[in-house]
């Protein structure tokens, strides 16, 4: 028993030194260098503020629209930088791969846990224009690590399953490119679920089984406003309600199994 321990501590330390690694580099040269990390989802968020919120004047009926907003783009940016670092990560780590034999997938996982790293600095700001913008804390604060979790998973199933097929075929990074900006407009960051619903109410609620839309809403509901929709006090059929989880455990347990069984041929592809 003392070699799998001796193993799994060894794992740790390598894991813990890649996700520093990964956050030093990233940000290595800039001249602001960490601020980065919490300027890139600023920047964001300002931009679609002034366009949908100020031009457009959307959300107008969502209490703290702007926390509202941000909490959506720094959720979505998370989203997005989790499954693409992922997606990428044997690759960049090719050599390290070569030389040295440990379980791949910490590489997948170093990768994803940096984007968390980003993803837990940005959720301390949103906190703080929360009770700027007179949100009053809740104990459904407590509820909000429950969706991170969701997310989290689903973008380490995408990272898992992607990541693998990626080795050999490098169009992978650049398709999901391309439909992660095509993919944002099925999640509601910018616009509201209520807009969609009093078009068509069929359409909102598939858009809520979609489990980055209903993380993301859930996220907002408990953070923000109980004015949110979500899965739970909109679809009404609990049996429907289990659609975003199975799909969730689905991809990371499908994304797993591909990976596991392609892993054996990385040092020779990469």
């Amino acid at each position: 028993m003392k070699i799998p321990r001796v193993l799994n501590r060894r794992n740790r330390i390598l894991l813990k030194e890649l996700v520093k690694t990964d956050f030093k580099l990233r940000y290595q040269g800039s001249v602001l260098g960490y601020l980065w990390a919490l300027l890139r989802p600023l920047m964001m968020f300002a931009i679609l503020y002034i366009v949908f919120a100020k031009l457009l004047r959307i959300g107008g009926d969502i209490p703290h629209y702007a926390v509202y907003l941000l909490t959506g783009t720094v959720m979505w940016s998370f989203f997005t930088e989790c499954t693409s670092q992922g997606i990428q990560a044997i690759v960049i780590r090719g050599d390290l791969l070569r030389k040295i034999s440990f379980p791949k997938y910490i590489v997948v996982v170093s990768a994803t846990l940096t984007a968390v790293v980003n993803m837990l600095i940005n959720l301390i700001v949103i906190v703080f224009f929360a009770l700027i913008n007179g949100v009053t804390p809740t104990w459904t604060w407590l509820l909000v690590p429950i969706s991170l979790i969701e997310l989290y998973t689903l973008s380490l199933g995408i990272a898992f399953l992607l990541g693998a097929i990626n080795v050999k075929y490098r169009d992978i990074t650049s398709i999901w490119d391309v439909f992660i900006q095509a993919f944002f407009y099925a999640v509601p960051i910018i616009y509201p679920i209520s807009m969609v619903a009093s078009v068509n109410e069929f359409a909102a609620k598939i858009l809520l089984l979609n489990p980055v839309a209903q993380a993301i809403q859930d996220i907002r509901f408990n953070l923000i406003t109980k004015e949110t929709i979500t899965m739970w006090n909109f679809l009404g059929n609990p049996y429907v309600m289990i659609v975003p989880i199975a799909i969730i455990l689905l991809v990371l347990g499908f994304g797993a199994i591909v990976f596991r069984r392609k892993s054996k041929y990385f040092a020779e592809e990469v």
